[in-house]
């Protein structure tokens, strides 16, 4: 080989990364067990300066839309699963108190039951997989699997399921977890990366009794499109197609406001890739409106955008505020320069499918994260599910939760990790925090209504 050839040879290397022989990586995640042992992630710790649950639930409420700010508590107010989607900041306090291994990955953040979902590929293919990332951030892999199983102890206390039954649930999805990261390490690189994205991935995880669950949902997820909200929502008012409102939830926007989305909608263009950017050039903007949406986002401030395009076509895309990451405080990162783009690479990065027009912009001054509304999304309520069901359900969060994590982290560190000790001796550890920090959270909940009940904060319960 000429110098010339061996130069471009040790570039492209250097480019690569030096390749290493499997169990030299097994070896550095085995070597960890030594100051981190299983046990160790049994105790809950607090954070010495936690603040109170007033303190906190007024410090999360800053920046929001001071109106929708009693809708917000009185979703946290429904009960304490709902209180846990609301207080992701809370717990990353807490969790940044105790041990972890070291091995970090391209966190969820907020890696409660409720966001893991379905959602349609371009081709019309249901997926499964984490659907919420506006908290993702670089961060210790305990932590998202600490907030699973501690919501599947809450999710399940609420739909009454006994406490063996929540203890399953928690034990059997770390369990899952460590199977699938095993399973995993020894794949082809190529091949792990796109594991576990459809519905296989429950007869894999042995979730067998969550068939019917999936089918119903993935059957309901399929209707779930633009069209068919348009269809709904919109009219045309003799110039040109709008959105019908249906307030408090629901409503119309001012001029100024709707400008200001629109005029940031070639700033979102920019942030898609070339191919897609060519087909969202195809629409029209008809109208602009303000939805509030879920538990732990109430009171940002989030559009939707109408689009036509051939013919009767329609398209709604949503503009989501992206705030700093909960997590932000309390992990060693840099402050992102645009929140929007931080959540939009942590989903493309986590995400084993990822929505074509998820894209970022900023609208009066404000970073936000734009995707398509209504893009096939459905899910399992963990909250209505049976024994059995929630231990399924279990088993298959924690699998899509290790798939997401190896986008990051080398499944091989955390395969040679788990090569230590027994497996259960993990799973018990974790299934303990979680019935630890459970009763935590019902103890904050039960202060949230006391709260409220002295006119403390405000709440609005909504009556479905």
């Amino acid at each position: 080989m000429t110098r010339m050839g061996e130069r471009v040879r040790a570039e492209a290397a250097a480019a690569l990364g030096r390749w290493v022989e499997p169990e030299e990586v097994y070896a550095e995640g085995r070597a960890l067990w030594s100051s981190v042992d299983f046990k160790a992630h049994r105790p809950m710790s607090l954070a010495g300066s936690r603040p109170s649950v007033l303190e906190y639930v007024r410090a999360s409420n800053e920046g929001r839309l001071e109106h929708l700010v009693p809708l917000r508590v009185g979703r946290m107010l429904a009960n304490p699963f709902a209180f846990f989607r609301g207080a992701a900041g809370l717990q990353a306090g807490d969790l940044a108190a105790g041990c972890t291994t070291g091995l970090h990955a391209q966190l969820c953040g907020d890696a409660h039951a409720a966001n893991f979902g379905l959602y349609g590929t371009p081709e019309g293919q249901i997926v499964v997989d984490i659907n919420d990332f506006d908290e993702t951030l670089p961060g210790p892999w305990e932590w998202d699997l600490k907030r699973l199983v501690a919501s599947l102890v809450l999710a399940g206390r609420v739909g009454g399921v006994s406490d063996k039954g929540c203890r399953d649930a928690a034990g059997d999805a770390v369990s899952a977890y460590r199977e699938v990261i095993k399973r995993l390490a020894d794949m082809p690189f190529m091949d792990s990366w796109s594991a576990l994205g459809d519905q296989s991935t429950l007869s894999k995880v042995k979730a067998d009794d969550l068939m019917n669950d999936f089918a119903k949902a993935a059957e309901k997820s399929r209707r779930n499109t633009s069209a068919r909200f348009a269809a709904k929502w919109t009219a045309h008012d003799g110039e040109k197609w709008r959105f019908v409102t249906n307030p408090p939830t629901f409503t119309d926007v001012s001029p100024a406001t709707a400008d200001a989305v629109i005029g940031a909608l070639p700033s979102y263009v920019d942030s898609l890739r070339e191919s897609r950017r060519k087909l969202i050039m195809r629409y029209g903007v008809s109208d602009v409106a303000f939805r509030v949406v879920g538990t732990g986002s109430v009171g940002l401030r989030n559009y939707l955008v109408l689009l036509h395009g051939n013919g009767s076509e329609a398209l709604v895309l949503q503009a989501k505020e992206a705030r700093p990451s909960a997590l932000e405080p309390f992990l060693d990162v840099e402050h992102p320069k645009h929140d929007g783009k931080r959540i939009v690479h942590g989903a493309r990065l986590v995400q084993a499918e990822t929505d074509i027009l998820l894209g970022w912009t900023t609208i009066e001054g404000r970073p936000f994260i734009v995707r398509q509304f209504r893009n096939r999304k459905g899910g399992i309520d963990p909250t209505a599910l049976k024994r059995d069901d929630l231990d399924d359900y279990g088993r298959f969060a924690g699998a899509l939760l290790a798939r997401a994590h190896t986008r990051s982290l080398d499944p091989r560190l955390l395969a040679g990790y788990f090569q230590n000790g027994g497996g259960e001796d993990l799973d018990d550890a974790f299934a303990r925090y979680a019935f630890d920090y459970a009763d935590r959270t019902e103890a904050d909940h039960e202060e949230l209504t006391r709260l409220v009940r002295n006119g403390k904060l405000p709440a609005h319960v909504e009556h479905r």
